[in-house]
C-alpha cells in the first residue's frame, strides 16, 4: 500500500512539475513580441538613467564603450526548471541601431519570478563585431562577460577595466553581485 501511495505522489509531483514548466515557457513565448520599438527604447532610456544615478563613473564608461546593449525588465521565472526572457536595444553613439532578445534556461534550485535590467558594454570594436555577426551570441560561451561589482559609495574605475565585454545587472533593489549570465543567448529581432 505504501509503495502505491509513493508512486502516486511521485506521479502527481512530476505531472505538476511538467504543467508548471509548460506554463512558464508558454508565458515567455506569448510575450516574445509584446513590446514595440518605442517601448523598448523608452525602457532603455529609463535603465540608462538609473545606471548613471546608481553607478558612480557610469557616464565615463559609456562614453568609452563602442556600444551598449540595454536589456530592461528581464523576467526570470521557474520551478526547478526555469527560463529567462527579455528584449532590449543595442545603442551605438547613443542611438538605437537594432533590437535583441535574451533567452536563457536553467535547471536546479529555481523557484519564483524575478525582474532585472542588464547593461552589456562592448569595450572593443572586435567584441562588438563578434556580437553583431553571431546570431544567438551566448554570454560565457561565445565570449567572456565580466560582471562588475561596484559597491555603495565606490567609484567605477574605468582605467582598470580590461575586459572586452562588461555587464551590469540590476534588480529592483539595486546593483546585483551574485548573478551569472553564462548561457544567456542574445539574438537580433526585427521591430
Amino acid at each position: 500500500m505504501k509503495a502505491c501511495a509513493k508512486r502516486t505522489m511521485t506521479k502527481t509531483v512530476l505531472f505538476s512539475f511538467v504543467l508548471l514548466s509548460i506554463g512558464i515557457f508558454g508565458f515567455f513565448s506569448s510575450n516574445a513580441d509584446a513590446k514595440t520599438s518605442a517601448e523598448i527604447d523608452a525602457d532603455a532610456n529609463r535603465t540608462l538613467q538609473r545606471f548613471y544615478k546608481e553607478v558612480n563613473g557610469a557616464k565615463e564608461l559609456t562614453s568609452s564603450a563602442k556600444a551598449l546593449l540595454v536589456m530592461s525588465g528581464i523576467t526570470k521565472a521557474g520551478f526547478v526548471v526555469g527560463g529567462t526572457y527579455g528584449q532590449g536595444a543595442l545603442r551605438i553613439g547613443g542611438k538605437t541601431k537594432s533590437y535583441y532578445n535574451l533567452i536563457a534556461g536553467s535547471y536546479g534550485f529555481t523557484f519564483g519570478v524575478e525582474q532585472m535590467d542588464i547593461i552589456l558594454a562592448f569595450m572593443t570594436k572586435d567584441a562588438l563585431r563578434q556580437f553583431k555577426s553571431i546570431d544567438g551570441w551566448e554570454a560565457g560561451v561565445t565570449a567572456n562577460v565580466a560582471i562588475v561589482d561596484v559597491g555603495a559609495g565606490k567609484r567605477l574605475d574605468t582605467t582598470s577595466l580590461k575586459d572586452a565585454v562588461i555587464a551590469f545587472v540590476f534588480s529592483p533593489e539595486g546593483l546585483m553581485v551574485d548573478v551569472s549570465l553564462k548561457g544567456a543567448k542574445f539574438t537580433k529581432i526585427k521591430k
